[in-house]
């Protein structure tokens, strides 16, 4: 089962210390528009840090209050056009799922075939999969699937419905293996300037808890 981990310092997650008070609080709601809204950042890759700490595949996500998404976005056509970069949210009001279609696909032509896959720090709210669903019932030429490597507020039954609406539109959610990990180090992830990139070094857990999400996610959806 995977273990509940330490709460990380202001050089792990770039917050002030004092940022995390209240954190246990902010669980316990299902939907995340109560907090200040903050600006949607996005780039091609992300800080090493911010992956090995938001990312990590934790049951208990204390301290870790933002949204990483990293995207491959293939748009087909009379030619074939492949995207990747990464937003990171602050679980404001613009969530990093709905940054993605307000900013990277803002419009989806008829006339093309687009299939999305995105590695997620944890799986979306209430609200971001109600509009993942409508996004995909309304768009059939439009292909997601999802890698996340946390289930978010997944005991509550609200949640584990919006989950089941976006699998019964379409959507293909699954929980992230190591490998996916892996995969998002080498294609997301800063390395040094001039040095050679760093191999991925799995935490201890990784697929312990890999185990632990995927069963979970199993019962929510069968």
């Amino acid at each position: 089962m995977a273990e509940k981990q330490e709460e990380p310092s202001n050089t792990q997650n770039g917050e002030p210390d004092n940022a995390e008070e209240g954190e246990e609080k902010k669980k316990k709601k299902l939907k995340r528009e109560d907090l200040p809204p903050f600006e949607i950042v996005t780039g091609e890759r992300l800080p090493a840090m911010f992956f090995k700490f938001q990312f990590r595949n934790v049951e208990y996500s204390s301290g870790r209050n933002k949204t990483f998404l990293c995207y491959v976005l293939e748009t087909q056509g009379k030619e074939s056009v492949t995207s990747r970069g990464y937003l990171e949210d602050e679980h404001a009001a613009a969530h990093a799922e709905m940054a993605f279609f307000n900013t990277i696909l803002p419009k989806c032509e008829s006339n093309l075939r687009y299939n999305i896959t995105w590695y997620v720090s944890s799986s979306p709210c209430v609200t971001c999969a109600d509009r993942i669903t409508e996004m995909l019932k309304k768009n059939k030429n439009l292909r997601l699937t999802i890698m996340v490597g946390r289930l978010f507020m997944w005991e509550e039954p609200e949640m584990q419905a919006a989950l089941k609406k976006m699998k019964s539109a379409g959507c293909k959610l699954r929980i992230m293996k190591p490998q996916d990990f892996e995969y998002v180090w080498q294609n997301f992830v800063e390395q040094e300037e001039g040095e050679e990139a760093k191999a991925f070094v799995p935490w201890e857990d990784i697929q312990e808890n890999f185990q632990y999400y995927e069963e979970k996610l199993a019962e929510i959806l069968h």
